[in-house]
């Protein structure tokens, strides 16, 4: 078709595909983000209004974020593991070794363990280049509220309603790691995920 037009639009966002004004031919190259990319060829006849096939690049982006936070999910889970075995085994080594009483043990523990799995997930997670200090601030301001509280009702937990303090310890956990990452996927990291080289 000798007067149809072409154009090759890098496409990251989904959002930006509707924006996209329609033209008789288009090239489309999305740049997933996984590297992996997806070519669509197609012309349409002359004097015939063209139109995205929408629905067909939608389930194509649609599955590579999928995947691609699966992937995220599976690496903060492995991180906060090893963070979680970090502060279990740091609180065992005050509480056991040094006695110290549980809400200072409790909460060196925690201060490592977050040291921790701030570094990995901010390098390898969510590849963020965003601002180190200011996203330091935002993950304090998690823990300015998460601390207090946890510390809280470890204390109430242990000490009022006599529950194992191993048992408080993995529960405050298992609440840590599923808000933490709600919160840095979505707050912390949300709009500079994978933007370090």
């Amino acid at each position: 078709v000798t007067d149809t037009a072409f154009r090759v639009l890098h496409l990251r966002p989904l959002g930006q595909l509707s924006k996209t004004a329609i033209v008789p031919m288009y090239y489309i190259k999305v740049a997933l983000k996984s590297q992996a990319e997806v070519i669509i060829l197609f012309s349409l006849l002359k004097n015939r209004r063209g139109c995205y096939i929408l629905s067909f690049m939608q389930r194509v982006m649609n599955m590579n974020e999928k995947k691609a936070e699966l992937i995220r999910t599976v690496k903060f889970t492995l991180f906060s593991a090893s963070a979680g075995v970090i502060q279990f085994l740091s609180f065992a080594l005050l509480n056991e070794l040094l006695h110290m009483r549980h809400f200072w043990a409790y909460l060196i523990a925690l201060v490592l363990s977050v040291l921790w799995n701030f570094t990995l997930n901010r390098k390898i997670t969510f590849k963020s280049a965003a601002n180190v200090p200011i996203a330091m601030l935002k993950v304090a301001a998690y823990y300015a509220v998460f601390a207090p509280l946890s510390t809280w009702w470890t204390k109430f937990f242990t000490e009022k309603a006599g529950i194992n303090e191993y048992i408080v310890v993995i529960v405050t956990m298992l609440i840590n790691f599923v808000t933490e990452y709600l919160y840095q996927r979505l707050f912390v990291f949300g709009k500079s995920i994978d933007t370090a080289k």
